[in-house]
């Protein structure tokens, strides 16, 4: 009986050590995009930074967890959204949360898709880059800021006064091709304003330095993207015009719906930051124009709200 108990009394030690030891390393993984100031940034030589990376800091904290940022590259194809990127990582259990999520009924459905891949991440293999992953059902927590399109004017229309997209008429407008502030411009009043649109390609032309030039007058972009070029560039001539399109989204975490506790403890450490003002103070430390989250939480069908505007 000695001996037995014995063995029982070592199991229950070797158990009880197994578990502090895992407690111990119990971080708190969420993944960021390595390259999108001033949410986050990652660059070799440089420290992490930017708002996220703070705002994640602050939460690991609260929570009592270790922060572990899994950092990834967040490249579109025919073959992946930022939804499915999203799903892939936190199916593939690189990380319990991606920050810096748009939340939108669109991108918290059920994916059509069952598998998807997983995009470039910090420590990938090649089998990583070559293997699809099998998807689960997408959970968000509540909003921690909210990021519209805002029009951006150039050097030649500074001081020009905007209330409306309507006042852009007569300006000359540039645009990504593709995206959001396309589809806004393009269907403006029926198409008023297109043939006062310029194109670029993304990726290929560098739409803010075109308006730098003096090239164009004015474009709609996400005011975090004009955030990071003035940080990039103190001396731009180009300026913000202070007005917002009212259709915009908030972001904030996503997770796995089967991990609904961890979103629950995220939502009330959130709750209590918000409440002392540490969000609007990590915005402004990482050069954010910070907007406290709006109603809708989660927006629905945009392409439908654009179009009956």
């Amino acid at each position: 009986m000695r001996g037995r108990r014995a063995a029982w009394s070592l199991a229950a030690l070797l158990s009880t050590m197994a578990s502090v030891a895992l407690a111990a390393d119990d971080s708190l993984k969420i993944c960021l995009d390595e390259d999108r100031p001033p949410l986050s940034m990652h660059h070799r030589g440089k420290p992490d930074a930017g708002f996220d990376v703070l705002l994640a800091q602050a939460i690991a904290e609260r929570l009592g967890r270790k922060l572990a940022i899994q950092w990834f590259e967040s490249k579109l194809d025919e073959d992946s959204s930022p939804q499915l990127e999203a799903n892939a990582l936190l199916s593939d259990g690189r990380c319990s949360l991606v920050g810096g999520y748009a939340l939108t009924q669109d991108s918290l459905v059920v994916p059509g898709m069952k598998t998807a891949r997983l995009p470039d991440f910090a420590g990938a293999t090649r089998d990583d880059r070559r293997r699809r992953v099998a998807l689960g059902v997408l959970a968000p927590s509540q909003p921690y800021v909210y990021s519209p399109m805002t029009v951006v004017l150039g050097p030649k229309a500074s001081g020009r006064k905007i209330g409306d997209i309507g006042d852009l008429a007569g300006l000359r407008l540039v645009i990504d091709s593709g995206s959001l502030g396309d589809a806004i411009l393009m269907s403006f009043d029926k198409g008023r304003l297109i043939d006062s649109i310029t194109h670029l390609v993304p990726g290929r032309d560098d739409l803010l330095a075109t308006l730098q030039r003096g090239e164009h007058d004015a474009t709609l972009i996400d005011l975090a993207r004009f955030d990071a070029h003035r940080a990039a560039h103190p001396d731009t001539a180009i300026t913000a015009s202070g007005y917002y399109y009212p259709i915009g989204a908030n972001r904030g975490y996503v997770g796995l719906a089967s991990d609904g506790a961890l979103i629950d403890a995220v939502n009330r450490a959130l709750t209590g930051l918000a409440a002392e003002g540490k969000i609007a103070e990590f915005g402004k430390q990482a050069g954010l124009t910070y907007l406290p989250p709006r109603e809708p939480a989660i927006l629905g069908d945009v392409w439908m709200k654009i179009i009956q505007r």
